[in-house]
């Protein structure tokens, strides 16, 4: 016990990121999403709110949730981030969060409002 807390010895689930780096990842995207929800996270690497917003996330997420998860590097695709903006209709914001359903933005959120317990409830 460290500090009167029992240290959780069992292994955690990691999220399995599937990283966008083309064009053609975002209409992969758009065509999963017709089978199952597609979440998408993006995130700047050198900001502090997105680094504390994509670390709550990762902590309260549900690895067996039905969905694929993307994750996308805004310093390097900052093109990406402004096509994923005009693909889904969404304005770019980051860190931002987008649920992709039937090729459509069904749920976005940005900077603390990003919640893993959230999208879990709408998937």
């Amino acid at each position: 016990m460290f500090f009167g807390r029992k240290k959780n010895t069992e292994p955690e689930e990691k999220i399995s990121w599937k990283l966008i780096q083309q064009g053609a990842d975002i209409e992969n995207i758009k065509a999963i999403s017709h089978n199952k929800p597609v979440v998408i996270f993006k995130h700047s690497t050198t900001c502090s709110i997105s680094a504390t917003a994509l670390s709550r996330f990762e902590r309260k997420w549900n690895a067996a949730a039905n969905a694929d998860i993307y994750l996308l590097d805004l310093l390097r695709h900052r093109d990406l981030s402004a096509l994923i903006a005009d693909t889904f209709g969404v304005q770019h914001q980051s860190p931002q969060l987008l649920v992709i359903k039937n090729g459509e933005s069904t749920f976005n959120s940005s900077h603390f409002g990003i919640s893993a317990d959230e999208v879990e409830k709408i998937l």
